[in-house]
């Protein structure tokens, strides 16, 4: 019988596969997005499927972006998907595919596949018939970020309607037999989440430009000082020897 893995052997493969320092600001949103794919990864209710796939990339794109150096994102979310033991590149693969369908097929396709109606398919179908399939099926809030990722996709404008996020999402709950409340206060944390870290980024990036221009000061500062140093000392120079005498040794 396999040992299940800890929180602490995930860390420590995470550490091992990217090795950089992760700039302090967003080593929380990294460490939080680990701890959670592992103990979904490891519960027996859990069904890796597409939805859930598409909550992990979205996450990781928005909570990072402006992340610097900009070249470590990828080595990241490398480390963060083998991690729990799986693939950078059938993440990326499986939440691109389930995006494009939505957008293929607008909000009523969506509506369609999730009631498994006939003729729907696709990736769309595939996750409904997954979440719908008789066994027990874990929510989480990364599956919730999913959903509300495919919504984004196919109504416009949703973003700035909370009224109309919670009219659309409840009846998709209902369909798809998710716990509206949990799922609605995930959404709700989600887009709050976003804001601060943004404004958190804000804040970071002031520091950083401030941070430079007390550098470029103090080196425009001693700059100075070295050339009227400099300048003194080539004034000495020229008044000793304009004061020199001719018969004065050199």
């Amino acid at each position: 019988m396999n040992e299940i893995r800890t929180v602490s052997e995930t860390k420590r493969t995470f550490y091992s596969l990217h090795q950089r320092p992760i700039n302090a600001i967003y080593r929380r949103v990294v460490e939080e997005l680990m701890v959670e794919m592992h103990l979904l990864s490891v519960s027996a209710d859990f069904r890796f499927e597409p939805i859930y796939v598409l909550g992990v990339v979205t996450a990781f794109d928005r909570f990072m972006t402006g992340y610097q150096p900009e070249r470590d994102l990828g080595s990241i979310f490398h480390a963060l998907c083998q991690s729990v033991g799986g693939n950078v590149d059938d993440y990326r693969h499986r939440a691109s595919s389930l995006l494009e369908s939505a957008k293929a097929v607008g909000f009523e396709g969506l509506k369609a596949a999730f009631d498994r109606a006939e003729g729907s398919g696709g990736p769309l179908r595939e996750s409904a018939d997954i979440i719908l399939s008789g066994t027990s099926f874990k929510y989480s809030r990364l599956f919730g970020i999913g959903l509300y990722t495919l919504l984004e996709a196919t109504i416009p404008d949703l973003a700035d309607n909370a009224d109309r996020v919670k009219e659309t999402i409840e009846p998709l709950a209902a369909t798809l037999n998710l716990p509206i409340d949990k799922l609605q206060k995930d959404l709700e944390l989600y887009r709050g989440n976003l804001d601060k870290i943004a404004q958190a980024r804000i804040t970071y990036e002031d520091m950083l430009e401030a941070e430079r221009r007390k550098r470029e000061q103090r080196a425009a500062e001693k700059a100075a000082a070295a050339e009227a140093k400099a300048a003194a000392e080539a004034g000495a120079a020229a008044e000793a020897e304009a004061n020199a005498t001719p018969g004065d040794p050199a």
